[in-house]
C-alpha cells in the first residue's frame, strides 16, 4: 500500500526489509531485495547473501582467546583479554612481579606473609599489614607508601622524634650522654684537692720529713 507524504512524495513499505521505498523504484528494489539480500539474525541487518557468512564471521562468530582458548563474543574479546582471561598477567601487589591471574591468589598468600623491618620503631610487618601498620602507628600513608609523619600511640610517653630515631633490636644504640653539671663537679673536686696537696707540701718544707 502506498504512502503520500505532505509534499506529495509517495513511498511503499518492503516487507522484505521492512522499508519505505520510493514508489517509483518500489518494483526493482523488490526484486533486488528478496534476491540479494537476507536478514542477519544476530543484529537484524539486511546484508547481501553472497556476503552472509563472510558478516557473520566478522561482527558474530565467537573468537578464540589466544591465551586460554575460550571462545566468546567476538565484540567482547578486548574485554575477556584484559579482564577475564586467566592466563592475563597481572602484578603482584606485594613484590610487582608478574604472575597469571589464576596463580595470583596463591602467590599473594605466600609473599603477602613475608615479614618487612618497620624503619621507625624497628618492628617486622607482615606486608599484608603494613599499610594498617603504617596507618595506626605512624600515621596515614601516601599513594607511594611513603609515610608522611610518624605519630607515637597515646600512653606511650615518648614524643616522634623520640620514636624515628629509636635504635632497631641488637643495636648498641648512641653512648650515654654524661650531665654538663657533673663533669664541672668533677673537675672542681679535683682542682681543690690538688690545691691542697700543694699547700701542705710548702708548710712541710724540703727538709721535714713526716713523722714516723
Amino acid at each position: 500500500m502506498a504512502a503520500v507524504h505532505g509534499t506529495g512524495f509517495s513511498t511503499n513499505f518492503c516487507a522484505h526489509c521492512e522499508r519505505e521505498i520510493p514508489s517509483s523504484n518500489y518494483d526493482l528494489h523488490s526484486a533486488h531485495c528478496k534476491r540479494n539480500l537476507e536478514r542477519c539474525p544476530e543484529c537484524q541487518e539486511m546484508v547481501p547473501r553472497m556476503r552472509a557468512g563472510e558478516h557473520y564471521n566478522e561482527y558474530h562468530a565467537p573468537a578464540v582467546c589466544q591465551l586460554c582458548g575460550t571462545k566468546v563474543n567476538r565484540e567482547h574479546l578486548t574485554t575477556h583479554e584484559q579482564e577475564k582471561c586467566p592466563r592475563r598477567m597481572v602484578e603482584c601487589e606485594y613484590c610487582d612481579f608478574p604472575v597469571e591471574a589464576a596463580h595470583l591468589p596463591a602467590h599473594s598468600d605466600v609473599c603477602g606473609s613475608r615479614t618487612e623491618m618497620c624503619i621507625p620503631c624497628g618492628k617486622y610487618v607482615r606486608l599484608r599489614e603494613k599499610y594498617v601498620h603504617d596507618v595506626q602507628f605512624h600515621g596515614e600513608s601516601d599513594e607511594t607508601g611513603i609515610t608522611r609523619e610518624y605519630n607515637v600511640p597515646r600512653g606511650s610517653g615518648s614524643s616522634a622524634s623520640e620514636v624515628s630515631h629509636r635504635p632497631l633490636p641488637h643495636s648498641r644504640g648512641p653512648p650515654p650522654v654524661v650531665s654538663r653539671h657533673r663533669l664541672i663537679f668533677t673537675f672542681a673536686i679535683t682542682g681543690v684537692a690538688i690545691l691542697i696537696g700543694t699547700l701542705v707540701l710548702q708548710r712541710r718544707g724540703p727538709n721535714q720529713r713526716p713523722q714516723q
